[in-house]
Order: structure tokens, then C-alpha cells, then sequence
């Protein structure tokens, strides 16, 4: 763990995180490239405590799972937190995000809460879909989240025609779309950055390529795996970034928000990152060695770096954080409670919100 806290001190690093499939290719940008010494400590572990309770969050989620209690598909967000929870820290209010099924952690990030999260989870009548979305399809037009999406791209260009409402209202704010590494190369994808960049859409791409796409690594699915770089026949900048760096993340963040505000158009951010867990909970995994999941644990978790870096700048003590992880869990626990005894929809509900 020493050596992934000496690795967020340096300001260019030539290893690729967060496997070594990676190698060769250009390596991302780290946290101490574009961050500068004016860091808000508040914020800072801001940032930590929202990052823990997507981590812990997700965990329960995992367990309600094998006990029954959430049905249907159900994909984990473990690993991934610093990719959402770096790009809200540089939003501001009135930014969309949209994004595919493994979308929990983004819906946490966006401020909605725990308890509605989680009930949706399970089918309750106070979720956030009114129990009839569950993991795959939830909403909140109040927290400008529009959705996790099923069909793998399919928000994409969803995501574009955010940006055009932003434009089209004279609103100053970007839509942030996030997608996989497995649908980088789905058709409708070029579709959107070609609308995107003849209108010069206030939109960020962000490609979330946690290495496979289901079982396949992203070697064996992708002839080129410089995701970032697909933007260029359409005139669009990117840039790939270390998505297990909460800061990094923000950096990179806060340029692509800048370029898109000043009306430049659309940008791409490719993000490196890892989930610890299955492309669901009904996938065991096989395709990769328990080492391998080890090693990144071991040498470049998002949260635990993250809280070394705290520790060391002086930024939280120990016992903060300790006391942060007690809180979050606190929430989690009350939301799985209250998932687990709300109330399921009436049958009456059937028949709401359907487009006849």
C-alpha cells in the first residue's frame, strides 16, 4: 500500500494500473498531474466518506442478494468508486448523469438516498422506481440522474441528447454519460460523438473500462483499447486517466467540464479501473485468478489509498476515518432494514407510468 500512496505523489507515472494487460499503452494520468495545493480538506474527505458508503453500500447489496431479497440481475460497483465519486466532486448543480446497470454507486454519488436506493434493490413501494425497477432501472429527475440502462451502449445517445438540452436551454452544464469498456464498441456509440461533435455538445463520454467486458478482458473484445483515443475522426479530445485515483479522477474531471462549459465541445475520459466482483452476482468470476484480485486490493484500492493520502497530508487522522466508516455503516444498515420491511407496490401500480 506504501508503494500505491508513493505512486499518487508523482506526477507522471509510466505503470499502467490497474493490470498488467495494460502494458506499453500510454499511461494514465495520476493525481499529483493537474491537483494543485489548494486542496479543500473538507472536501477531501468528503470525497472518502462517499466513496466508503457506495463501498459498503454495494457490500450489503451483495449480501441481501444471496439472501433472497433482491432479485433479478444485480451488478456490484466494488472498485470502481473513484471513477463517479471524482467526476461529482468537480460537477456542479444542474449537471445530468446517465449511465448503464451497474449504476448504484452513481446514484449514491449523486446525492440520492441510501433507504430509496436500496428499496428499489428489493421491490419496495418507496424506492426510487416505486419498486418496479429494481438494480437495472432506477430515476431521479431531482438529482438529475436519468437512469441506469439496461441494453449496454444504449445510453450513450441518451447521454448526448442531455447535452442538447443543456444547449438548447442556454444552461452552462455538461451531461456526463458512462458506459463500459465492453460497450465502447457498440455502433450507436460513434452515432452520438458524431452528433455530439457537429453541435459541439456540452458532453463527456466516460468509459468505464474496468478490464472486461462479462468474462471477456478487454484484450480479447477490443482490437484497440485506447478507448480514449476513438474521439479523434470526429475532432473530439480525450484523455485516459487512473479511475483507482479519486483525484486523478477530479483533475481530469474538472479539465473536460472546463473544455465542454466553454463551448468547445464534447470530450472523452477513459477511465482505468477494476471491479472486484463479477460482471454480476450470478457470474463466479473463472475467467480471472483470485491473485489477481489480490494484487489490485493489496497495491491500489480507491479507498484505502485514498485514506493513506488523507492521513498524510494531514487532511483526517485515523480515528476520523474510523469514525466515518462507523457512520456510513450506520446508513447502510438502516436502509437495508428499511428496504426489507417497506412495503411491496400495490398491484394497482401495474397499470402507472406506462406510455400507451
Amino acid at each position: 500500500m506504501a508503494n500505491a500512496l508513493n505512486r499518487s505523489r508523482t506526477q507522471v507515472s509510466e505503470k499502467a494500473p490497474p493490470r498488467g494487460a495494460t502494458k506499453g499503452r500510454s499511461a494514465p494520468m495520476r493525481a499529483g498531474r493537474a491537483t494543485g495545493a489548494k486542496e479543500d480538506p473538507k472536501k477531501m474527505v468528503g470525497m472518502y466518506r462517499d466513496m466508503l458508503l457506495i463501498r459498503r453500500f454495494e457490500e450489503k447489496a451483495g449480501q441481501l442478494y444471496g439472501q433472497g431479497l433482491i432479485a433479478g440481475f444485480c451488478h456490484l460497483y466494488i472498485g470502481q468508486e473513484a471513477v463517479v465519486v471524482g467526476m461529482q466532486s468537480a460537477a456542479v448543480p444542474g449537471d445530468s448523469v446517465i449511465t448503464t446497470y451497474r449504476d448504484h454507486g452513481h446514484m449514491l454519488a449523486c446525492g440520492m438516498e441510501a433507504r430509496g436506493v436500496m428499496a428499489e434493490l428489493t421491490g419496495r413501494r418507496h424506492g426510487y422506481s416505486k419498486g418496479k425497477g429494481g438494480s437495472m432501472h432506477m430515476f431521479s429527475a431531482e438529482k438529475n440522474f436519468y437512469g441506469g440502462h439496461g441494453i449496454v451502449g444504449a445510453d450513450v445517445p441518451i447521454g448526448a441528447g442531455l447535452a442538447f438540452a443543456h444547449q438548447y436551454r442556454g444552461k452552462n452544464n455538461v451531461s456526463m454519460t458512462y458506459y463500459g469498456d465492453g460497450a465502447a464498441n457498440q455502433g450507436q456509440v460513434y452515432e452520438a460523438f458524431n452528433m455530439a461533435a457537429l453541435w459541439k455538445l456540452p458532453a463527456i463520454f466516460i468509459i468505464e473500462n474496468n478490464q472486461y467486458g462479462m468474462g471477456t478482458s478487454v484484450a480479447r473484445a477490443s482490437a484497440s483499447p485506447d478507448f480514449y483515443k476513438r474521439g479523434k475522426p470526429f475532432g473530439i479530445p480525450g484523455q485516459k486517466v487512473d479511475g483507482m485515483d479519486v483525484m486523478a479522477v477530479r483533475a481530469a474531471g474538472e479539465a473536460a467540464m472546463a473544455h465542454c462549459r466553454d463551448g468547445k465541445g464534447p470530450f472523452i475520459l477513459q477511465m482505468e479501473t477494476y471491479r472486484y466482483r463479477g460482471h454480476s452476482m450470478s457470474d463466479p468470476a473463472k475467467y480471472r485468478t483470485r491473485e489477481e484480485v489480490d494484487k489490485v486490493r493489496e497495491q491500489h484500492d480507491p479507498i484505502e489509498t485514498f485514506g493513506r493520502l488523507l492521513m498524510d497530508r494531514g487532511w483526517a487522522s485515523s480515528d476520523q476515518l474510523k469514525a466515518i466508516d462507523k457512520d456510513v455503516k450506520a446508513i447502510v444498515l438502516e436502509a437495508a432494514d428499511f428496504a426489507a420491511s417497506d412495503p411491496e407496490p400495490d398491484p394497482s401500480e401495474l397499470y402507472t407510468d406506462v406510455l400507451a
